[in-house]
């Protein structure tokens, strides 16, 4: 089989570095947008560079070292000016300095290339039982930007037809999964491994949190691994003793019970904190309050109102009742427009604004 890396130029001349076992289709996808997140939203893209290589290592080998090139490199390399990449040669990368998960790396979005970019955690299923809960699973890493799945042993097989409906379009995720037949070798290349559990297992090992253990990601040198047990039984002891650390969340000790996904998008989201992530749109700034004077029209408004209709009783409530009232009307910050709005409304209400004909 032909593994390819390959280098697309975006619509706003930023480039995304890849690797894929399908060139042909895998730049069909990113030129329709069905390949979320960085080149869905900057196409038309055009691929600029690819070379193959026998084995998946390879591929990745060399995207983390194209990927992590000045502008000027890249560009160079696509011109077959070799004596120019010479010349814009850095300090070697290490092999895992960059995703290898075919995704644009901080510092190409920001248009520098540091070269210190923390390789996303691999999320290993292991022994997973139910196709919809890989699914759902592939569904929870991508909203979150993680795109590296490995199966260990899957019930029913791989691929399962039951798994796509409910990734959601997460179709990415299991495209890419790998199979492996043991813990051991799904995590080989991983120099970091967490094993989620929530029970004791009478295995002395550090235990973190998946805020603690993001913190490690992201410093940490080379690879890390999430292992998650299978749905009905979770991790066993022996999958455990293969991880250096025990990932666990505090939970009800009455109902100690996660799904698959949810497990899943916890560490996921930990992770994507300090990743440069869609953020949701914000809100529009309140407009600025409205002067004192238009604030004590608006209470005197009021108040003359309700003094008509015997509202401030029994006297010796009277100050009290109006104190409430105030403190009510100044809580919000109304702002100018609101305070003629209100009133507005109370003249109305007083019969001094006329119906329009």
């Amino acid at each position: 089989m032909t593994f390819w890396t390959y280098i697309l130029r975006c619509a706003d001349g930023k480039y995304y570095t890849g690797h894929t076992k399908n060139l042909e289709a895998r730049i069909a996808q990113h030129q329709t947008g069905d390949v979320p997140g960085w080149t869905s939203m900057r196409r038309p893209v055009e691929l600029m560079w690819s070379e193959a290589f026998e084995t998946r290592e390879e591929a990745i080998a060399a995207e983390v070292q194209v990927g992590n090139w000045s502008r000027a490199k890249k560009e160079a390399l696509f011109r077959g000016d070799w004596e120019r990449v010479s010349a814009a040669a850095r300090k070697p990368i290490s092999r895992y300095a960059v995703s290898t998960s075919s995704t644009a790396t901080r510092n190409e979005r920001d248009g520098e290339m540091s070269g210190d970019d923390t390789p996303p955690p691999v999320i290993v299923l292991v022994r997973p039982q139910l196709g919809e809960n890989i699914g759902k699973a592939a569904r929870a890493m991508l909203n979150f930007g993680l795109t590296e799945m490995r199966l260990v042993s899957p019930r029913d097989g791989w691929p399962n037809p039951a798994a796509g409906p409910a990734a959601s379009g997460a179709d990415r995720v299991l495209a890419d999964a790998q199979v492996f037949d043991s813990v051991a070798d799904a995590v080989a290349d991983c120099a970091h491994v967490y094993a989620t559990t929530v029970r004791k297992r009478g295995i002395t090992k550090p235990v973190v949190t998946p805020e603690e253990a993001a913190r490690e990601f992201r410093t940490a040198e080379g690879r890390s691994a999430i292992l998650f047990g299978p749905e009905r039984s979770g991790l066993e002891t022996d999958d455990v003793a293969l991880a250096r650390a025990i990932l666990t969340v505090p939970i009800n000790p009455e109902f100690g019970s996660l799904n698959l996904a949810q497990a899943v998008i916890l560490v996921a989201y930990e992770w994507s904190k300090h990743q440069a992530l869609v953020s949701p749109p914000s809100v529009d700034q309140p407009k600025a309050p409205a002067p004192q004077d238009e604030l004590e029209g608006l209470i005197g408004q009021l108040d003359a109102m309700l003094e008509t209709t015997g509202y401030y009783f029994p006297p010796h409530r009277v100050h009290v009742t109006k104190r409430t009232l105030r403190t009510l009307l100044t809580r919000p910050g109304w702002s100018s427009q609101e305070v003629r709005t209100m009133r507005g409304v109370l003249s109305a209400l007083d019969g001094k604004k006329r119906p329009r004909e």
